[in-house]
């Protein structure tokens, strides 16, 4: 499985420094369009940015899609949408020439050396409970940690510099909520103008027909990506990224035994989703009847959460998602300590998880057996989750993309009068 560190990211950044320069000064003698619109994503042709891509095209926008692999280069092909790789000189070229740019994790989403000008929108993949950005240490980690504390500082004073200058090139960035707004202009330095609160084009496919639809449609899904769940209640295990470092919380081989004998018992199964960056050893609990959900099979697990009974997680954004639905979450954090002192969080993490955060996965089974045969505690979890729903999501209406599209062109309209 993939792995990544801020600290190796941030040397690649440094060492980049005269490829943006360059890039920088080429983009400023190519002319841009009035009409394109190029469009990245991390994960693949998912997340925000798909949702995003098909109202644009709907309304007849010219749009392209920057691929990062041979396999989003097939999967552009499938879906019959134009594209081009984000590395080549045509990535390059489109991306400089774009009137606007789509990105939901970063400027690599896209070319990141043409990415300087038009209008550039930063759909982000989830409301941060963790610090991210200019609020959390790790963004400008210095990246030779034996390095004298003045070479430390200096480096890390000019990652942040960087970060700034970089990210005021940002014209849209979406928030889910006023909440959410505050958080969002913190973490990357942008004024109020910049971050509209619009709701998530990521959601609104949890927002879209009846419960009952959505719940037949993520399950039908589910199925066919893993063959033989049946009928079986879904309790799905999904853990944050670790910057790089191994999920601490995976069960051992007793206490996977354990979840066996609640998951037969509740006549559920246990789908594994690590952070496509992150890293974890899953051998017990896969050895306990779990199956793995990687970013390998979906890109995008949000459009599956009404097929999902119980959500596991410890800081991911995921329950925020979940609370849509509202999903039954749980939290498993043995390493809430470390964690909140080296990330942080915005809030207090008892807000979001409650006051019976699981230290280990014996206490996170016995929750998961209270929740899978007692109706009240289900009922007491899911009412939970609607509270959080409410403090963190403005709207529920299915039509956060159509708010999103209408702030991109009126930004596009202020880009062509100045």
């Amino acid at each position: 499985m993939a792995s990544f560190s801020f600290g190796a990211g941030n040397a690649g950044k440094l060492l980049r420094i005269p490829l943006y320069a360059l890039g920088r000064a080429l983009t400023f003698a190519i002319p841009r369009t009035r009409d394109l619109w190029v469009f990245g994503c991390a994960v693949g042709l998912a997340d925000g940015a798909w949702a995003l891509w098909e109202h644009a095209a709907e309304r007849g926008e010219h749009a392209v899609w920057l691929t990062g692999s041979p396999a989003e280069d097939a999967e552009a092909r499938r879906r019959g949408i134009p594209s081009a790789r984000k590395g080549s000189l045509r990535g390059f070229w489109l991306t400089a020439r774009a009137a606007v740019t789509v990105v939901t994790h970063g400027f690599g989403d896209v070319n990141r050396y043409a990415a300087t000008g038009g209008v550039i929108v930063q759909l982000w993949h989830g409301i941060p409970l963790k610090r991210i950005g200019l609020d959390a240490p790790v963004t400008t980690q210095a990246p030779l940690p034996g390095a004298p504390a003045v070479v430390r500082r200096a480096l890390g004073h000019l990652l942040a510099m960087s970060y700034r200058r970089t990210q005021r090139r940002i014209r849209v960035l979406p928030a889910a909520s006023e909440m959410v707004r505050g958080r969002l202009e913190s973490a990357f330095g942008l004024p109020d103008d910049r971050v509209p609160v619009t709701g998530e084009p990521r959601v609104d496919v949890l927002s879209r027909g009846t419960d009952a639809e959505r719940r037949a449609f993520a399950r039908a899904r589910l199925t066919e990506l893993v063959p033989g769940i049946g009928d079986r209640r879904v309790v799905l295990y999904a853990p944050t990224w670790r910057d790089g470092a191994p999920d601490p919380a995976a069960p051992d081989a007793a206490q996977a035994a354990a979840l066996r004998t609640v998951l037969t018992d509740a006549q559920a199964v246990l789908l594994v989703r690590s952070h496509p960056l992150g890293a974890g050893d899953y051998a017990a609990a896969l050895g306990a009847g779990g199956r793995m959900l990687g970013s390998d099979l979906v890109a995008d697990v949000t459009p599956l959460l009404p097929a999902v009974d119980v959500l596991i997680t410890d800081y991911s954004s995921l329950a925020f998602d979940a609370a849509l639905v509202p999903v039954p979450t749980l939290f498993l954090a043995p390493d809430f300590t470390d964690y909140a002192r080296s990330r942080g969080f915005y809030g207090t993490y008892a807000d979001v998880a409650g006051d019976d955060v699981a230290q280990d996965w014996a206490q996170a089974t016995a929750l998961v057996r209270a929740v899978l045969s007692d109706p009240a505690e289900r009922d007491r979890r899911v009412a939970r989750a609607r509270a959080l729903s409410e403090r963190v999501h403005a709207f529920d209406d299915g039509e956060n993309t159509a708010r999103v599209y209408r702030a991109v062109q009126a930004a596009l309209a202020a880009e062509r009068r100045s």
